[in-house]
């Protein structure tokens, strides 16, 4: 009988899930507002809470954030990432003074003390590289020149996360601060182990790895992943960063192989994922924290503009592509849902879990809509300022491709 209501509970979940997605791909924009809200419905408080299947959607949670950084790790060379962190780190020293800065000052204003506040500093931090991967592929942007800048912002902060996260693991856990720094040794070590066995290696674990069997190559990869991040985790580091670190050491033929194989359990997983920390948040909850959700988003969104503006301009993009960036990076989404979902599990603040999802729900649903209009919009404004107020002839969106292409697509 136990078996036969998982099976109804889960199976209407994905079921649910594909429904979802369906409207969102209707309507073109990320479904991960309309999982966030299912898991609302699912959880307690909700139209129907869940039973059953709660611990099993559980580990499902846990292997789509796994999934979720191994496919990013995917997207990215060894030799890459050490180019990134030599010619875009300012780039990245100023996303995290304009963005997570904000978001540790609100914690501190509403009390909820330094712990709260690292944790939503990286809330507000993070974009959403799968959410903005989207949306240039969508405006078919991948090739313009204000692209590579976009994702060395990006990757810089996935960078960020192999030392944040044992941070925030040891924060959240209380231990003392020679544990801690232990843990973020330990951190630092194992990524830098591995980016120089990826950058001396990568090759020859590509070829172990490597089979033209898709199931022998499937099991081997996902077998690898889970391994490498279980044996993290129980390092006291981020199993995702480990996941993510395996991505980096697999390229070529596997990396693409791989790819293919794993993003329909990415996806899968992923969403079980964003049902899962909505399943841990009241609706009731949300409304009391929707005021300063919006307020932080728009602070926000505002400092990510600057982000990309300053970014584009330092790298010599024109005018406009200095406003599509900005406009691109806006949205939040996986890492700040993960971020605060260490923090709920942890139970440091009850009101940051409703005041993250109502964030999140709030930016991913503006971050496409300011990749679209930020740049229009702004020289629209420009062209109202240099008339002095009067009607002009409306100014149309430029976002054809340039012809230098971008570093990696992703």
């Amino acid at each position: 009988m136990h078996s036969a209501v998982f099976l109804i509970e889960f199976g209407a979940i994905i079921l649910g899930l594909g429904l979802l997605g369906r409207v969102a791909g209707r309507l073109k924009f990320s479904p991960i507002p309309l999982y966030l809200l299912a898991g609302l419905a699912f959880g307690t408080g909700g139209l129907l809470p869940l039973g059953a299947s709660e611990e099993f959607v559980a580990i499902g949670a846990e292997i789509g954030v796994i999934l979720l950084l191994l496919m990013l790790g995917l997207e990215y060379t060894a030799s890459d990432l050490v180019s990134n962190l030599k010619t875009q780190y300012p780039a990245g020293i100023v996303d995290f003074t304009l963005n997570a800065l904000p978001g540790a000052a609100a914690a501190l204003l509403l009390g909820w003390g330094p712990v709260a506040a690292v944790v939503l500093a990286g809330v507000t931090w993070i974009s959403s590289s799968g959410v903005i991967a989207k949306v240039m592929g969508d405006l078919g942007r991948l090739g313009n020149r204000e692209t590579p800048v976009i994702l060395s912002i990006l990757v810089l902060e996935d960078l960020a996360m192999a030392v944040y996260l044992p941070i925030i693991t040891a924060l959240l856990a209380g231990v003392s601060l020679a544990a801690g720094s232990l843990t973020l040794a330990i951190a630092l070590g194992v990524a830098g182990a591995v980016l120089f066995v990826a950058v001396r290696y990568g090759r020859l674990i590509s070829r172990f790895v490597s089979s033209d069997d898709p199931e022998k190559l499937l099991l081997v990869v996902l077998g690898l992943t889970l391994l490498v991040a279980g044996i993290a985790q129980q390092l006291q580091v981020s199993a995702a960063v480990g996941a993510f670190l395996v991505g980096i050491a697999l390229s070529g033929e596997v990396a693409g192989g791989t790819h293919t194989l794993l993003s329909p359990l990415r996806d899968l997983f992923a969403a079980v994922f964003f049902v899962f920390f909505g399943l841990h948040t009241g609706p009731a909850s949300i409304p009391p924290v929707l005021l300063p959700a919006l307020a932080l988003a728009v602070v926000t969104a505002g400092t990510k503009i600057a982000t990309g503006y300053w970014a584009a301009k330092r790298a010599g993009i024109g005018v406009k592509g200095r406003w599509r960036a900005g406009g691109t990076l806006v949205a939040r989404g996986e890492f700040s849902i993960v971020i605060a979902g260490l923090a709920v599990t942890a139970g440091i603040e009850p009101e940051l879990g409703p005041l993250a999802t109502a964030y999140v729900l709030i930016l991913v649903v503006i971050g496409p809509l300011t990749a679209r209009y930020t740049q229009p919009l702004a020289a629209r404004f420009a062209e109202r300022r240099r008339t002095g107020g009067r009607s002009a002839d409306p100014v149309p969106e430029a976002a054809t491709a340039l012809p230098e292409p971008a570093s990696r697509e992703r």
